[in-house]
């Protein structure tokens, strides 16, 4: 098999790298190594939906692969999922995506825009080709949106909710799922929570946990595929 882990920083799946064997660095973004026998690419983004979509499209453009991966942190709306909690990110939404109408916000798909344009907007994702295993299954499934700009204001928190009723935020992971739908790879974003999405008070946040709990799953992940 041909595997990809995508990641926005290598300091989120560095853990992961140091279990396998043969790891070599090819660039400033991508390395390399062998996971149980299965060629195995290391891609690093950098943040952020810009960033994301223009590595995972060279490397995509070249390369064919069985399975793909987003591993990362986020921040959670949902107070029910713990710091250092581990989840499935099957539907996420480019949530600033819209226009601003007076006080209020239009979603993208209440623009009257035709639908050719459309349809080739990047927007609303579901996770088309999921990867069955044993552990993703066993992962809360969760709603995402993907920003630009971390919600750390109460106001902008509140209407976000309203809107979209998310569980976590991220700022790469509907270009992951959308890339992967677009070539058919089977995937998987695997988030664990380093943080609430609240007034920005990054006392309360526990990265380290979270970064500690997303290898542990990664591991298990792709030991078990």
């Amino acid at each position: 098999m041909k595997i990809l882990i995508v990641s926005a920083t290598f300091v989120e799946i560095k853990a992961i790298c140091d279990k396998y064997q043969n790891f070599q660095k090819k660039d400033d973004c991508l390395s390399s190594l062998q996971i149980n026998g299965n060629d195995t690419d290391i891609l690093v983004t950098g943040i952020g939906i810009g960033s994301t979509a223009y590595q995972m499209g060279k490397i995509i453009g070249r390369n064919k692969y069985d399975f793909a991966f987003n591993f990362g942190i986020a921040g959670a709306f949902d107070k029910k999922l713990k710091i250092g909690d581990v989840v499935n990110a099957e539907e996420d939404i480019i949530s600033e995506l819209g226009a601003e109408n007076s006080s209020s916000f239009l979603k993208f798909d209440e623009l009257n825009i035709g639908s050719s344009s459309f349809g080739k907007t990047i927007w609303h994702v579901k996770n088309k080709f999921e990867i069955y295993n044993p552990v993703i299954q066993k992962l809360p499934a969760v709603k995402s949106i993907t920003v630009n700009t971390v919600h750390g204001n109460n106001e902008s928190i509140k209407k976000i909710v309203e809107l979209f009723n998310p569980d976590i935020e991220t700022m790469e992971g509907a270009v992951f799922l959308h890339i992967c739908n677009a070539e058919k790879i089977k995937c998987a974003q695997i988030r664990s929570i380093s943080n609430y999405v609240e007034e920005r008070n990054t006392e309360y946040w526990n990265i380290n946990l979270a970064i500690e709990k997303l290898n542990e799953a990664a591991f298990q992940i792709l030991n078990s595929l």
